[in-house]
Formats: C-alpha cells, structure tokens, sequence
C-alpha cells in the first residue's frame, strides 16, 4: 500500500517536471504553487480564448485543446520555465522542466522500487493535448441521451456537425470572448451550435432567427434591432452580446448553469414553475444535478429535456473532433473595421468606398436586410480589416446617384406595383421590400399620389429575401387555452407589468412560479390565464357561433310579395355561450 501511495507521489512529482538526480534541488513550478503566478511563455495574445480562459493559468502541458498545441511549445508539449526556491541556504538555479512519458515513470519506480510490475495507480494526469471543458461534461457523458446524441453528432448528423465546427472556427474566437466578459463559460457556444449550427440565417418553424435563436419580443427586450431594415439577431456579434446577457440573467435567477440552459430554450417561467411543482423530488438535490432530476418528472417538454443532452454531447464531440472522427477545415475569423455611412446608403456604395468586393460587406453585416443602410440616421457598417481608413473622403467623392439606394417617385392612377416594377427593371416582390406601407385600392392598384421608392439595382442585388422580421409563431397551445404572454423589456418591474394588465404582482409570481420579483429583460411571462381556467371544455365562443351563422339572404322585390323567412342560425348566434 505504502508502495503505491509513493507511486502516486513520484507520478504527480514526474509530471510538475521536478524529480532531479540524488543531491540536485528540487525546482517547483511557479504555476504549481498555490498563488504564484506562472512564468510558463506564452507567446498568445491576451484575447486569445484559450491563453485567458477565467480560473486558468497560461496554457501549459496538459491544459491545451486538442488541435491547438500550448504556446510556446515543440511538437505539441510546452516548457514552462520554473523559477528556482532556496535550498540549504542558497539560491537554486533555473532549470528547464522536462515532458514526462508513461516509460519515464515506470523507469523512475523501477529505480525507485525495483524490478517488478508497478501497483495499479487510481490518480492519473491528463496527456499533453487532452480535452479541457470549462462546463461539466465528465459527469454526464455517461448518461444514455447524452451518449445517444454523440453518437448522432459523430454518425449519421456528422457532415452537418463538421459544417458547424469549420463555422465555429470562424466566430468561436469572438463568441468566446463575448461570454468571457459576462463571466459565463466559454464552452456554452455549444448551446448556439445546438441552436443554429453557427448559422447567422437560420429560422425555425416559430419564426426564431439568428445564431442563438431569437423571437422578435425577445430579441427587442435583450436590446436588440428587429425591424423591417435591421434585424440584429442575424448580427453574430450583437446578438451573442444579448445571448450572454440573458444567460448571465438566468444562471443568477436558477443558481444552476444547465438550468438556465433549459429556460433558454423552454422558457423561465415552465422551468420556474417546475421546480416549484416538484420541490420535494429535488429536495436535497444540488448543482448542475437538479437539471436532470428535473428532466426526470416528466414536466419539461421533450425539446428541452434534451436540449442540455445535447449541448453536452456537442462539447463532447467538438472538444475531441479526431476522436470521433469528424475533421475541421478552419475558415478566417470574424474581423473587421467599422465605418459610419449615412441613413440610405447602399451596401455596393460602401464597399465601392472602401475598395472591396460588395459581397464582403454584406457577408459583414447579415442584420442588414435590404442591401443598404436604413433610412435615416447614419449607421456604423463593418468593413473587412485595414479598410476603414479615408473611408469619409472616398464615400463622398463617390457620385450623388451612387450614394442614393431609393429613387423616390409618384404613383398614378391604375398603376400597379407589377407595372411599375416591369418599368424599372425589378420583380413586384422586390419592389415591396421597399415598399412596405404603401396602400393599394380594393382593385390591386395603388393609391393615386404616394410616394413609391424604387430601388437601384445593385441594392437589390444585396437585399435577403426573407419573411416579414417582425412575425412571431407560437404554438397552438400558447394560446388555445386563453393563456397571455408578456416578454419582459428593459426597464420593466413585475408591479408595473402587473398594474398594466389588471393584476397583482402576487398573483403574476404565483403564475409564474417565481421565488421573487425580481425578473430580466426577454424573459416570457404568463399575465393571464382565466379561460384556461375558468372555460368549461368544449364551451362555444360567441365569437365563433356568429361565425358560422350564415347571412340572411336578401332578394330584391319582384311584382309579387315574397314569403317571409326568418334565418333559424340568427337566433342561436344571439345566445349567450355558457362559459366564459
């Protein structure tokens, strides 16, 4: 026992890179002493994700991800230069810490202990190049959905997970940083893989949009520009910022990490209100566990059951990518320079300025919907790196006409938007892109003298064709029960959602499950639910018995007096419905 107990020691002193020939001073590690700074090189920048992950000291051996070898080392394990302690009154030299090998350690015991087979050893040390995740991963990877979901992400998904790992080399780097500074895990950019595969573009079936997957009240109350010109929550780095700052909010609202994954994706007051209904089942439960214990009562929605599964599978899957054998062809990362161009401009315009191709600054900008800045103020557009500067100058050397996206004309009587679009080149649904309150007669033509604006072609040519940004679907059982929704906005308190709704803020705590009153921006509350409670089943609306009583027929008078009839369906709309 004592052996083995010694084995251990010599293991864990082999690999600090510390053991010496008889007589020579022990050298410790600077990293390797509690509360000394490491002196470890490391040549990576202080944004790098890996080098300024919070709670770690510089990358050294070990500590590396796996594709990524430590900064300043030789085929793949790093030399941290360990700065020498006094020994017998003097002053020990500096000396250069050696990588240490399985065989360098069996050869150690043997000198050590003899010839012989070494006892099993329980303690073991992480190789050069092992995977380190910031969330915890180990403790469930064992579970069945999690491994269900990697075998997935590595199997039949696995060309759409590489799809999303070369995306995720392009704006890992920023997203990480992003989640850095809110101090959250850089490893919950799975979360936005989960969601979106890196996808800037994406929109689910519930008109959600964008890398994380935001609907339109959500994206508006986390601060967020969603609008017929701009919608930000296609803006990689805007809308991780919002992202952050929610999953900041309710990771302090749950005191669990996966907990505020699970109402990222399910919604605060279903998780709220769970944990509240099963109190006793998660009695005594703590940490990232109570997500799962949750899971386990069959209250959350198989979606968001497994949508922590998920996330930890990814992680699993991207922090190990040779293992499982999916390969990563890297892309540039997400930089650039900003300019300010004036409200209206087009996009071909700005990138004429700054002397690129206008497609660079369009892929720079996918919040900008239209292929121009919107009408108005002037806006800060990104522009590829080292193109920014005498940007003001070229811009407005640039000809009147070229710097105008929209030409304004008048409507006449009987034209059309497709006549008008004939005349000028473009289709009737591009020409409604820019067009979006124009008013049109019962006929199809458009009102007499408004003001129509044709685009210029080049700005059509930029332009996404995409659904209205503003559209919200819910699923049916949002509303069918006469449930109402509220998300929360900045600036809101629960007592004045409360007052406005014509409730008290004990009851919408209550509705909610909350433990206080305390609530976040993009956060959805349910305000009222009366006919969900208060509606017999199957009691008729009035609303949809007069709807399906057919109109009276009226016939004009002929020569002779027609029979009186009176419609039987008139009557039984009248009646009231028997539940409100």
């Amino acid at each position: 026992m004592r052996r083995a107990s010694c084995l251990v020691a010599l293991t864990a002193v082999l690999a600090a890179g510390c053991v010496r020939s008889a007589g020579a001073p022990i050298v410790v590690p600077a990293a390797a002493r509690t509360g000394a700074p490491s002196t470890a090189t490391n040549d990576a920048s202080p944004s790098d994700p890996v080098a300024s992950r919070p709670g770690q000291d510089a990358v050294a051996s070990g500590s590396a991800r796996p594709g990524k070898p430590p900064t300043g080392s030789a085929a793949g394990s790093a030399t941290p230069i360990a700065t020498g302690v006094r020994a017998g009154g003097g002053d020990a030299t500096r000396a250069v810490a050696d990588s240490v090998s399985a065989s360098d350690v069996t050869r150690e015991a043997a000198r050590m202990f003899g010839a012989g087979p070494p006892p099993p050893v329980t303690d073991t040390i992480a190789a050069p190049g092992a995977p380190v995740w910031d969330i915890d991963v180990r403790s469930y990877e064992t579970r069945a959905r999690v491994e269900d979901y990697v075998r997935i992400f590595s199997g039949r998904a696995k060309s759409t997970f590489e799809v999303a790992l070369q995306r995720q080399t392009r704006y890992g780097p920023m997203i990480r940083e992003r989640l850095r500074a809110k101090g959250l895990p850089e490893d919950l950019i799975y979360l936005a893989l989960v969601e979106s595969w890196f996808n800037p573009h994406a929109y689910s079936r519930a008109a959600a949009v964008g890398m994380w997957q935001f609907m339109a009240g959500t994206g508006r109350g986390m601060g967020l520009r969603v609008d017929w010109w701009m919608d930000e929550r296609r803006d990689p780095v805007r809308s991780t910022e919002a992202a952050a700052r929610l999953l900041l909010g309710l990771r302090e609202q749950f005191g669990s990490l996966y907990l505020a994954a699970a109402a990222y994706n399910g919604g605060s007051g279903r998780v709220s209100r769970g944990l509240a209904r099963h109190a006793d089942a998660l009695d005594g439960v703590e940490g990232e566990d109570r997500f799962f214990a949750l899971a386990e009562q069959s209250y959350l929605r198989p979606e968001t059951r497994d949508y922590v599964p998920k996330i930890i599978a990814a992680a699993l899957v991207g922090g190990e990518p040779a293992r499982y054998g999916v390969r990563v062809e890297p892309l540039p990362p997400f930089a650039y320079d900003t300019v300010r161009a004036p409200g209206g401009a087009p996009l071909a315009a700005v990138a004429n300025a700054a002397g690129v191709p206008a497609d660079s600054v369009s892929e720079l900008n996918p919040h900008l919907l239209r292929g121009m800045t919107p009408p108005g103020d002037s806006l800060w557009v990104r522009v590829p790196v080292g193109r920014a500067a005498g940007f003001e100058e070229r811009f407005s050397a640039l000809e009147p006409v070229e710097r105008r996206a929209l030409e304004r004309i008048v409507s006449k009587k009987g034209q059309t938007m497709l006549s008008i679009a004939k005349k000028q080149g473009v289709t009737s649904k591009q020409l409604a892109w820019y067009n979006p309150k124009a008013a049109k007669l019962r006929s199809g033509a458009l009102r007499a003298g408004q003001a129509i604006y044709v685009p210029r072609r080049d700005v059509v040519a930029l332009a996404r064709d995409i659904p209205n940004p503003s559209v919200e679907r819910y699923p049916r059982r949002s509303t069918s029960g006469g449930i109402r929704r509220h998300v929360v906005r900045r600036g809101e308190t629960l007592s004045g959602i409360a007052k406005r709704y014509g409730t008290s803020a004990k009851t919408l705590t209550k509705l909610n499950g909350l433990r206080s009153a305390k609530i976040i921006p993009g956060q959805s509350l349910v305000v009222s639910a009366r006919a969900a409670t208060g509606a017999k089943a199957g009691a008729p609306k009035a609303s949809a018995s007069r709807a399906r009583a057919p109109k009276p027929i009226v016939k004009k008078p002929t020569g002779t007096k027609p029979a009186a009839t009176k419609p039987t369906a008139t009557k039984s709309a009248a009646k009231k419905p028997s539940a409100r």
